[in-house]
């Protein structure tokens, strides 16, 4: 019985190793790649237009109620009851319009959010998809990307597989 045990851990304890050594890891940078890639920087670049242009017209419509506030606090006192609730009322719509648009542009699932999907997911789908390539002619079990706050906290340079992403991408870096 206790041989059986102990050939039993022996077992599963070299199985686990060899399996082990048999895996190889690597990582890549996907902000290294996607900088090299001149594609990655127009969409960006589309994509930073399409914000500043939405960030001004919220900006713009919050001048205007903070315009319209200011107007309403000079003549408050002088208005008539209903006319100052009217007024009060345009204020308050026009502040609800304003924060809705501002959801609408920036929100979760805003403007801005489904442009970058439109604009920047199918490059990194691309990505994706040569990174799947090396990985898989290279026999690679693990592959870290080390951008993006990840965990990886030591890289050997040996490892990374970004040059050859660029490569499967038909794209030479430009270091």
């Amino acid at each position: 019985m206790k041989t059986t045990k102990i050939f039993l851990t022996l077992i599963v304890f070299f199985g686990t190793a060899f399996a082990t050594l048999s895996q190889k890891y690597a990582y890549i940078d996907s902000d290294y790649i996607l900088q090299n890639m001149p594609e990655y920087a127009e969409a960006k670049e589309q994509l930073d237009k399409f914000a500043e242009r939405w960030q001004t017209e919220i900006e713009d419509r919050y001048k205007q109620l903070n315009k319209r506030i200011q107007d309403f606090q000079r003549v408050e006192a002088i208005l008539p009851e209903e006319e100052r609730a009217k007024r009060l009322e345009e204020i308050e719509t026009f502040e609800s319009e304003t924060l809705e648009m501002q959801q609408l542009r920036f929100g979760v699932n805003g403007d801005l959010f489904k442009k970058r999907k439109e604009l920047i997911e199918p490059i990194q789908d691309e990505v994706f998809d040569a990174l799947t390539e090396v990985a898989s002619k290279g026999k690679y079990s693990f592959v870290f990307d080390k951008a993006n706050q990840s965990n990886l906290i030591f890289a050997d340079p040996k490892f990374d597989l970004s040059k050859l992403v660029l490569r499967e991408l038909g794209i030479s870096d430009r270091e």
